[in-house]
């Protein structure tokens, strides 16, 4: 796919939805932890769950994968965006997260968009780097840092804290590197495409699983709910939103929902669970805001100038 990235307000909506979603996918997670489901097995959950769903939609409809002849590079493409799309940053964080605070996680996460940036300004048609949008991503990345606090740079002194904070940092490059590769496919049918990521992904999740943590545990009806909500929602359903927005509208602008996740989390976790709001979050919500528009200050324009 060599067109120019092209934003719509409908592209502004979809990443708001996916900002909305994962941003309160950290509360749901908690529920099956706390449920006694194992990191490993609530990952291959998941992605099992929504390649079944979306497996069944697919067939259903009867639509090939690809629009147009591919390459054995382009199905090669396929295996390794699958697996850097869920698998492996899936499993470096339940593995990372264990030495590591949530604040540096947030972190690590929030840093995908500026790991997207200069990768999309090599490889792909029209993401170039400009100062406005550098300063853009700048402002929202400190934003982020402002908004989750101090917890972002605490050591817990756990032995493998260096190696923790290492397999973030290359899970938030997993993803980085897996959106500008999905952009970068021939035209292919959305759902199909999504599909086929999430075949990949089970594949690879649920023998890591099998490995690290042996059979699954049976869950009970309540965390079972709570594994099938995972999987059709934030997984099936916000994947599927994910190729659409990079297919259309680029990587570089699909990495804003990284700086949106954080702050829907924290307001999330005041509204539903009581939580304090923290008191940064008015300063922070604005440098993320004020990021956003310097990043994508042509495509506010023509949205609003129609």
């Amino acid at each position: 796919m060599n067109t120019s990235p092209q934003i719509t307000p409908l592209s502004w909506l979809m990443i708001a939805i996916l900002g909305l979603v994962w941003g309160g996918t950290f509360m749901v997670t908690e529920v099956a932890l706390a449920g006694g489901m194992p990191p490993f097995w609530l990952a291959a959950s998941r992605v099992g769950f929504a390649a079944l769903l979306m497996s069944a939609i697919w067939i259903y409809m009867g639509r090939p994968l690809f629009e147009e002849r591919t390459t054995t590079a382009d199905k090669r493409n396929l295996v390794i965006i699958g697996a850097l799309s869920s698998a492996i940053p899936f499993s470096l964080l339940a593995w990372g997260q264990q030495y590591v605070t949530s604040g540096f996680a947030g972190v690590s996460m929030a840093s995908v968009a500026l790991i997207i940036l200069p990768l999309a300004h090599f490889t792909v048609p029209g993401e170039q780097m400009t100062r406005r949008r550098t300063a853009g991503f700048l402002i929202g990345f400190v934003g982020v840092v402002i908004l989750i606090g101090a917890q972002a740079f605490q050591t817990t002194g756990a032995a493998f804290e260096t190696a923790g904070r290492i397999a973030c940092v290359l899970a938030a490059s997993c993803y980085a590197i897996g959106s500008i590769l999905l952009r970068r496919l021939p035209a292919a049918h959305p759902i199909g495409l999504a599909t086929v990521l999430l075949i990949v992904g089970a594949s690879l999740t649920i023998p890591v699983a099998l490995v690290v943590e042996g059979p699954p545990p049976v869950p009970s009806p309540h965390i079972l709910g709570v594994l099938i909500f995972l999987g059709l929602v934030p997984t099936a359903g916000a994947n599927f939103l994910r190729v659409l927005v990079v297919r259309s509208a680029g990587p570089v602008f699909m990495s804003l929902v990284n700086y949106q996740v954080p702050a829907w989390s924290v307001i999330l976790g005041a509204l539903i669970l009581g939580e304090t709001l923290p008191k940064s979050l008015l300063l922070a919500m604005t440098l993320i805001l004020i990021g956003v528009g310097l990043s994508q200050y042509g495509a506010l324009r023509r949205l609003f100038t129609r």
